[in-house]
């Protein structure tokens, strides 16, 4: 797959955004950072996006996560689109920046081209492309949307949390799983190990196996 995914490091370009010109790596850092592109400025399902990463800003913010938004738009454009995106979600600021990338070289290192999608001219489109960075601005979890597709934001903040739990526990969240739920024990862990590091308690489920793999706690 062209472009980068999970485990790399963003490469640390400038680009020229509505808030002027920025250089990643200064922006991803001390914080997480989630980074999503769109396929054009004055379409509708990118206007809803838009503006619900918007109203959500909040809870971005409570996890200490920044957003960065892409499109091939320029920035004049993305600036008037702004006006259209806070009248369709009222009470919604687009207070983050948007990346211009007229030429689609940004896009193409950031794995955030649609193969299928294109413009008038025939030049490639965004696709809805999402990666969340962390502080060291390496890529933790990468979503590849098509241009038919509306991203959940909920579904992100879920991901995010799970995330931001086992970059701090050695846990992983199980399917399905929603913040407030037990939380999976790393196997790298011993029984004696994981006692130790979740005095809160552990689950450990009876299987077939014998094998005591399926712990469970609380954090």
């Amino acid at each position: 797959m062209p472009g980068i995914t999970i485990g790399d490091t963003v490469p640390n370009l400038e680009v020229e955004t509505t808030h002027g010109k920025i250089k990643l790596h200064d922006y991803f850092k001390n914080v997480w950072t989630i980074i999503f592109s769109h396929p054009a400025d004055f379409t509708p399902v990118c206007t809803t996006e838009l503006g619900k990463m918007a109203a959500y800003r909040p809870e971005f913010e409570k996890r200490g996560v920044k957003l960065l938004g892409f499109s091939c738009d320029y920035v004049q454009s993305h600036k008037e689109w702004i006006k259209d995106i806070e009248a369709y979600t009222p009470g919604c600021k687009v207070t983050y920046p948007i990346v211009a990338d007229p030429n689609r070289d940004i896009i193409k290192q950031l794995n955030m081209v649609d193969p299928e999608a294109k413009d008038s001219a025939g030049n490639q489109l965004p696709s809805r492309a999402l990666h969340i960075v962390d502080s060291d601005s390496k890529i933790k979890l990468s979503f590849l949307y098509p241009s038919t597709t509306g991203r959940n934001m909920d579904e992100v903040l879920r991901v995010l949390d799970s995330l931001q739990k086992s970059s701090k526990y050695k846990v992983s969240t199980p399917a399905n799983w929603k913040p407030g739920d037990p939380v999976v024990i790393s196997p790298s862990l011993s029984n004696e190990e994981a006692k130790e590091m979740f005095p809160q308690g552990i689950e450990t489920k009876n299987l077939p196996s014998g094998k005591e793999y399926l712990r469970f706690t609380r954090v």
